[in-house]
């Protein structure tokens, strides 16, 4: 039968709780991991594309209540709609274009600025959830890429501003901007991104914080690091509790060999007192 003293459980017991602790501290930026990004990230010249922004709420204290996507001035497109969005309003704001568009053998002389979607009082994206914007671009322009920044605002006055370009190496910036590629090549790992990835760093008072993301390489590789060591931590403190410390007492030759001493003891003492 294996026994476990108090001892060794509790210290297989703190060992286990430090490996969950780090698993939780640790995890924590990878799970919070969560940019603003388009889906899909590329088009073609000419085209017409529909484009959905996803766009989490990254605050524990304050809901998302307003989204402003931007789109380019200098090469614009022809038009822009948007579906709506169950408790947001939306608005679609223009700006005159310096030199008129022609779309399907039309002049505009008018073109999208920015969408702005508004949530209901008391509605907006609460802490953990994150809502999808769908637009639909007419006339894409040939260009290489369009930078589509989004400035989020919290209900507590907070403002993220996702306008970073990323560079060609595809080294992500603290706060990417989505990016629409047309005639240049998605950065390297850029292409295959969802809207679902990276991670802000959220600030007061309409400024975005300058801290790095958990897509910056460092903390990657660090969280990576941190979680290895909290796993090889748990299983220690399994391996701890699971290993007997050895086997319950019981009858052995030591115990009888003493007992035969005795009894040779004993015996010899009638021999003794004879002679």
């Amino acid at each position: 039968m294996t026994t476990h003293s108090p001892a060794r459980r509790r210290a297989a017991l703190a060992l286990g709780t430090t490996a969950a602790v780090a698993l939780l501290v640790l995890g924590a930026p990878l799970a919070a991991s969560a940019h603003v990004a388009v889906s899909p990230d590329t088009a073609t010249p000419g085209s017409d594309v529909a484009i959905t922004f996803r766009v989490p709420n990254e605050s524990a204290t304050a809901r998302t209540v307003r989204v402003e996507i931007d789109l380019p001035t200098a090469t614009p497109f022809a038009g822009a709609e948007y579906d709506p969005v169950a408790g947001w309003s939306a608005r679609v704001t223009t700006a005159t274009l310096p030199t008129p568009l022609s779309s399907d053998g039309v002049q505009v002389t008018e073109a999208p600025r920015a969408i702005v979607f508004t949530a209901a009082a008391g509605g907006g994206i609460a802490d953990g959830q994150f809502q999808e914007f769908s637009l639909a671009l007419d006339l894409v322009p040939t260009t290489g890429r369009v930078l589509l920044p989004v400035t989020q605002t919290y209900s507590d006055g907070t403002v993220v501003r996702w306008d970073q370009p990323t560079p060609a190496s595809g080294a992500e910036p603290d706060h990417p901007a989505p990016t629409l590629y047309i005639t240049d090549a998605p950065p390297s790992g850029d292409h295959a991104a969802t809207a679902g990835d990276g991670g802000p760093t959220i600030a007061a008072h309409g400024e975005a914080a300058a801290g790095a993301g958990v897509s910056d390489p460092t903390a990657v590789i660090l969280a990576s690091a941190g979680l290895a060591i909290a796993v090889v931590a748990l299983v220690v403190a399994l391996f701890a509790y699971l290993r007997p410390r050895g086997r319950a007492s019981g009858p052995s030759s030591r115990p009888q060999a003493s007992g035969s001493s005795s009894s040779s003891s004993g015996s010899g003492s009638p021999s003794d007192a004879s002679m």
